[in-house]
């Protein structure tokens, strides 16, 4: 963690104003909010910034507003949550720059919490404008980057700010930046990596980067039968990119070259319809009936894929294996993701997991708090997998 400046750097923090970037795009129906997890993740720091002392000023983005103020995207509904699970009250500036934003911050009194309003109410803000930066900053005196989730957009609050004020990584950014480096930059090897999901044509850039990273690479769900394919075997009527089959090849043949094993299936659940419960079988991966459709891999494959998570030292997980949210189409991603939890609660493996449905399925699985660090990021987490560099992360990085 030497690499990023973070909260241990940034020195006394009483009466200073602390502008923290959080992500509070959280889901909402009716008005409230239905899943608070990423409020819970993001209390630590509010109320260690506030312990110590700081004022504490969030900024955050809601929805898409596309530059304009758009009442159903307001944070203010967020502000009754966000109060209950930091257990101190919290005020509300009905826009993030202007005169607004500055009486709310003048009022704040040392350790107290206000909540300015969506960000993306400016087109500035999306645009990385520098003048709409500063506008943002004077009201300022240090800037904590506690959203890994927007650390892949360069926009004014997100790596803007880091370069018009003392800017440092929050616990929840350095837990995650901790997490990440334990995972692909300075792992201990070897290193397995488990992609799943549907199509390997939004995986692409990601299953090229990590065979010249990992040592095993385990390809399962719907982007399994695409390798399947390519390899001259039918897979029925189950989801697959044909013509992604030479691409498929080209992953296979680089694999080779970086001595990166790809692990695929070797026997799947077929069953003629896409529900919970439709009637099934379990064959042969070249087997699979013309009206058959692969919905989850088998037991021998679980059996390789536990086996090789066996030789690993470290995991990184992005997909689930299968169609998870249909009984019984989770067995496969369930008994894995179980494997990789006793393996970590047995200090054998480092596990690192992230992205939409992989959350959801390890939670399936009632293993979301058992591996060593679960990623709610999405997109960030899956471009930092792509090798990418990250402008709200590259901002935060020590200099010289």
């Amino acid at each position: 963690m030497t690499a990023f400046r973070t909260l241990d750097d940034a020195g006394p923090l009483h009466g200073k104003r602390v502008l923290l970037r959080v992500d509070l795009n959280v889901p909402m129906e009716g008005g409230r909010v239905t899943d608070a997890t990423r409020i819970e993740r993001i209390v630590p720091t509010i109320n260690e910034i506030a312990g110590k002392g700081g004022r504490v000023v969030l900024l955050a983005h809601f929805g898409r507003p596309k530059g304009k103020p758009v009442a159903t995207e307001s944070l203010k509904p967020v502000v009754e949550t966000l109060s209950r699970k930091l257990g101190r009250p919290v005020a509300f500036a009905e826009d993030c720059v202007g005169s607004a934003a500055a009486d709310a911050v003048a009022r704040l009194q040392d350790g107290d919490v206000a909540l300015l309003e969506n960000t993306r109410f400016h087109a500035g803000e999306e645009q990385n404008d520098r003048a709409f930066a500063e506008q943002i900053a004077t009201n300022g005196d240090l800037y904590v980057n506690e959203a890994f989730s927007a650390a892949h957009r360069a926009h004014a609050s997100t790596e803007g700010l880091a370069h018009l004020l003392p800017a440092y990584a929050g616990r929840l950014m350095q837990a995650e930046l901790d997490a990440l480096t334990k995972g692909l930059e300075a792992p201990t090897r070897p290193v397995i990596a488990l992609v799943g999901g549907a199509k390997v044509s939004s995986k692409i850039d990601l299953l090229q980067n990590l065979v010249a990273k990992v040592d095993m690479l385990v390809i399962g769900g719907g982007m399994a039968n695409t390798f399947l394919h390519a390899q001259g075997k039918a897979v029925g009527k189950s989801l697959c990119e044909k013509d992604l089959a030479d691409t498929a090849l080209r992953i296979v043949e680089a694999a080779k070259a970086a001595k990166c094993r790809i692990i695929l299936p070797v026997d799947a659940v077929s069953a003629s319809e896409f529900k919970a419960n439709a009637a099934h079988e379990t064959i042969p991966v070249d087997a699979v009936p013309e009206t058959g459709m692969i919905l989850d891999a088998g037991p021998a494959s679980v059996a390789e894929i536990n086996a090789a998570i066996d030789e690993a030292a470290t995991l990184v997980w992005n997909g689930p294996l299968g169609a998870f949210e249909l009984t019984p189409f989770d067995a496969a991603t369930v008994a894995t993701a179980r494997h990789a939890a006793e393996r970590t609660q047995a200090g054998k493996l480092v596990s690192v997991a992230g992205g939409g449905d992989t959350v959801a399925a390890l939670n399936h699985a009632g293993v979301g708090e058992t591996f060593s660090y679960v990623s709610t990021a999405g997109g960030a987490f899956l471009e930092w997998l792509e090798g990418k560099e990250l402008p709200g992360v590259e901002a935060l990085r020590a200099k010289g």
